[in-house]
């Protein structure tokens, strides 16, 4: 028997309100964050670079490769700035009124001594900037992750030499303090470049003379360096990785 035009209305009606009476499938995706990073030129993003150096990359430009399209990251980080004058420029006074859920925290190179009133001492000074810079953030729920200052590619005698180390220990200390996260990106890549020598790694370098900056590809493997140690030191972003990601093909 044929249904009639009234009773296929109803029928369609009626599987309309139980369809929209199930439950929307959410998505299964982590919620979405936003990660800050300040620090100097290793990390900055360089969206004009110059003429002689035409693949200047800052780790911090590549970083966000590494994670899924939950992430979003924000690199605040400037060239030739320290700890200390990264804040006297009122830098950071912009970044922390940003809304973000982590802050990586990479000064070092600038604040060695010769850089004018940028030089810090990592026994005194350049600590407190480094409290100013976890309390600050956590004031306004930003959790902070300290990441020491990646080495400067000179060798003496085939293995890295740094003037780095007091930094990046006073930056441990630190973290110890305050109970945050420290990624020790100093030894990580003083052991690479270690491994590597200075001609297998001579691609780092943007130009032949350049011992602190990187290629794309160089900043690739600093980051990945950062990325590797996201699961065991702040775990809660490991969720937000790509697959493999910090892996080595």
């Amino acid at each position: 028997m044929k249904s009639s035009p009234m009773q296929l209305r109803i029928a369609f009606t009626i599987l309309i309100s139980c369809l929209l009476s199930f439950p929307v499938p959410t998505s299964a995706s982590e919620p979405q964050i936003r990660i800050l990073l300040i620090g100097d030129s290793t990390v900055a993003t360089y969206n004009k670079r110059p003429k002689d150096r035409p693949d200047l990359t800052g780790w911090g430009q590549v970083f966000g490769e590494f994670f899924n399209a939950d992430v979003t990251i924000l690199n605040r980080a400037a060239s030739g700035r320290s700890s200390k004058s990264f804040i006297n420029e009122g830098r950071w006074k912009k970044v922390v009124a940003e809304k973000a859920n982590y802050l990586l925290i990479q000064f070092g190179h600038n604040d060695c001594p010769g850089k004018g009133d940028r030089t810090t001492d990592p026994a005194t000074d350049y600590q407190q900037y480094l409290r100013q810079y976890i309390d600050e953030a956590r004031a306004v729920n930003i959790n902070p992750i300290l990441v020491t200052p990646v080495t400067r590619r000179r060798f003496q005698n085939g293995m890295i030499w740094t003037t780095l180390r007091p930094y990046a220990d006073a930056m441990l200390k630190v973290g110890r303090e305050k109970n945050v996260p420290v990624i020790d990106l100093h030894q990580k890549s003083v052991a690479m470049f270690n491994k590597l020598g200075d001609e297998k790694s001579a691609y780092f370098s943007p130009k032949p003379d350049d011992r602190s900056h990187f290629t794309s590809n160089g900043a690739r493997e600093i980051a990945r360096l950062v990325i590797e140690e996201i699961p065991t030191q702040v775990p809660d972003l490991k969720p937000y990785l790509k697959q493999n990601a910090g892996k080595h093909d």
